[in-house]
This record gives structure tokens, C-alpha cells and sequence, in this order.
């Protein structure tokens, strides 16, 4: 079996002798190069077209998210981010760079840990981040190295027509490339937006903390995390984030956030919420499952199909990992299968009844 090899980008000759050492300890992988700034990750990542690039988000000449953009616009190669989580500013550049196209994200080492957890999941994630799927990220900005503005992607077709019905709420799951398809559905959406939006994102925790925030700021529905007892009749409008570690629930037209068990490894759960979504809304819930690994979310969706709630499903071209919707579609839990660039408009059109009810 090949090795994966690997482009380890970070400025901090500690860190990165120490994330080099790491992944020298398995021999499925092979560190191909080194680098301390953005302009060298983007040089030796064209020179040696590596399987997988760790990335630092403040680095000098050029920042991570710079080289972040143009590699994904120019040689799109598989990105983990390994960042801080304690400075905003990092954070925020994180949350930007997995829009642009990086798959993951890993807190920084604090330095070696005695019983090499962090060291074991750093491997793990490596391994999982080669396998996955990139696309030519048309969304780069590279004005900063001169180089013209890549122009906006065609319009998207128009879904086929949907069942006429009038919907009360949208539930959105996502994982594995989920920050950019949440803010791509989101930016298309209409402001403002007629019914309630919730989301559930398996999202590293240290950096799932002001994700909600940074949406925020890049589209134009407010976004903030659920809270305990609030309305959800009076989130329409609004976008709700599950917080982290905590399982979101409908129950009496309410927001509840539970402690109970992950499942799937997960907490929050796609499956959580879909399901209370089925038992509250029925026949006027819309539920989508976006790009992710594995199988949260797919029961959940097939108990709102059931319920005779609208089900969708990113499809497997412009997904970054389809596993999530795969397991849903072999389930028969999917309705209808749409482009990522569909989706938002396809919402829109189903939102369309409540919309003219409010204009009068």
C-alpha cells in the first residue's frame, strides 16, 4: 500500500518538529515536506502535490488561509487545518478557510501529552483527511498574489418542481465539509427568511464555539445557538445552531439541550434532531442531510419522511465526503437528491406560501 504523503505548514519550529516526529512514528505516512509560511506551502505543494497539507492559520508572508484559497482554487489538494482555538482571530481565519475548502480542523498540541491522545487522533485524522475528495474551490480570493479574480460560478439549474405544501421549519445536518455547505445554502436564502432554520454541525469542539457568530457576519440571517425553553415559532427568520455537546431537541414548541449519550460518536446528533422534528412538525417539516462521513442524520431523515415531511439529500457530485446522504439514500429516507447549489433555492420555493402569507 502507497503511504500518504504529507506537507506539514507551520511556522513554529517547535510545533512542527513535533508534528513531523508524529507522524514519523507511522509508517503508513510519509512527511514529503516542511514549511514555515504561506508562499512556501503554495510552492512546495504545486512542486510535490502531496496527498494531504496540515496548515497553520497565522503564518508569516502569507497567511494559511491565503494559501489556503489559492491551493484550493489552483491544485486542489486535502486540507487539515491545525490551529488554535483560543485566539478569535484564528478562529474566525479557521471558520474561513473551511469555507474555502479545507476538510477539518485539530487544535494545536500544547505539547506532547503523556498518554498521546492528541498524537493518536492527529494520525487518525491525517489518514481520514487523505481519503477524501477535493474539488476546485471556485470561491478562492487571490488578488493577493496578483492573480485575477476567479469569476462567479454559473447559476445553478433550478430543481425539477415539488410537491405543493405549505412547511413550518427546515432542519439542516452536515459534518465533513458542512461549514461551507451550510454557508453556501445559507447565502441563498432570502432575508428575511420566513421559517425557522435549524442546523446541526459535527464540528471539532474547541472550534464549534463561536461558529455561529461567524455565520453570522457572512450571511444576511441571523445565526445563534439554541437556547433552553426559547420558541421555536419565534426563530423564524432566524438561523439555530445546535450548541456544543449538546443534543437539540423540539418538544412542545420549544428548544430543549440534552446531555444524553452521543450517538454515533456524535453530540450534538443529526438523529436527535430529525427525529423531534418528525414527532413536532410531521407532514411540515423540511429536512436536508449535507456532506459528511458516516451515518448520522440518516434515520432521523427517514423517520421525517415517514412523518411526511420534504426530505433531502446533498448528491454524491458536489458533496466532499458522501457518506452521511449515501446511508440515507440506501435507507429510502431521501426524497429528492440536489446540488449543493440547488438546495438554498429549492428552499426558498418551499418557503414561497409562508413568504406571500406574511406580505399581507
Amino acid at each position: 500500500m502507497a503511504t500518504i504523503r504529507v506537507l506539514v505548514v507551520e511556522d513554529s519550529l517547535t510545533v512542527r518538529r513535533h508534528l513531523c516526529e508524529v507522524l514519523a512514528t507511522d509508517s503508513a505516512l510519509e512527511v514529503v515536506g516542511e514549511v514555515a509560511d504561506g508562499k512556501q506551502a503554495i510552492e512546495r505543494c504545486r512542486a510535490l502535490r502531496p496527498d494531504v497539507v496540515t496548515m497553520d492559520m497565522m503564518l508569516p508572508v502569507m497567511s494559511g488561509l491565503g494559501a489556503t484559497e489559492y491551493i484550493m482554487a489552483h491544485f486542489p489538494t486535502p486540507i487539515l487545518v491545525v490551529s488554535s482555538s483560543t485566539n478569535r482571530g484564528e478562529l474566525f481565519k479557521t471558520y474561513e478557510a473551511l469555507a474555502a475548502g479545507a476538510v477539518d480542523v485539530l487544535e494545536k498540541p500544547q505539547g506532547a501529552e503523556a498518554d498521546g491522545v492528541w498524537e493518536r487522533q492527529f494520525i487518525a485524522t491525517v489518514k481520514l483527511v487523505s481519503r477524501i475528495r477535493v474539488m476546485t474551490h471556485l470561491r478562492a480570493r487571490l488578488g493577493a498574489l496578483g492573480q485575477p479574480q476567479i469569476a462567479s460560478r454559473p447559476a445553478a439549474l433550478a430543481a425539477p418542481p415539488f410537491r405543493r405544501q405549505e412547511f413550518e421549519i427546515v432542519a439542516i445536518g452536515a459534518s465533513t465539509g458542512g461549514p461551507a455547505a451550510i454557508l453556501e445554502i445559507l447565502r441563498a436564502l432570502p432575508s428575511p427568511f420566513p421559517l425557522p432554520v435549524l442546523f446541526v454541525l459535527h464540528i471539532n469542539e474547541p472550534f464549534a464555539a463561536a461558529f455561529a457568530e461567524w455565520l453570522d457576519g457572512q450571511t444576511g440571517t441571523p445565526v445563534s445557538y439554541a437556547r433552553e425553553g426559547d420558541m421555536v415559532s419565534a426563530t423564524a427568520g432566524r438561523v439555530t445552531m445546535a450548541p456544543p455537546d449538546s443534543h437539540l431537541v423540539l418538544r412542545n414548541g420549544r428548544f430543549h439541550l440534552t446531555s444524553e449519550p452521543a450517538r454515533h460518536s456524535c453530540r450534538p446528533s443529526v438523529d436527535t434532531l430529525f427525529e423531534s422534528v418528525a414527532r413536532e412538525y410531521g407532514p411540515t417539516a423540511i429536512a436536508c442531510l449535507l456532506t459528511g462521513m458516516g451515518r448520522d442524520g440518516a434515520a432521523g431523515l427517514l423517520e421525517v419522511r415517514r412523518a411526511g415531511g420534504l426530505t433531502i439529500a446533498q448528491d454524491e457530485e458536489t458533496s466532499i465526503v458522501y457518506g452521511m446522504p449515501r446511508e440515507a439514500v440506501s435507507m429510502g429516507g431521501v426524497e429528492r437528491q440536489l446540488s449543493l447549489t440547488q438546495i438554498g433555492p429549492a428552499l426558498s420555493t418551499l418557503a414561497a406560501p409562508r413568504t406571500e402569507l406574511l406580505r399581507r
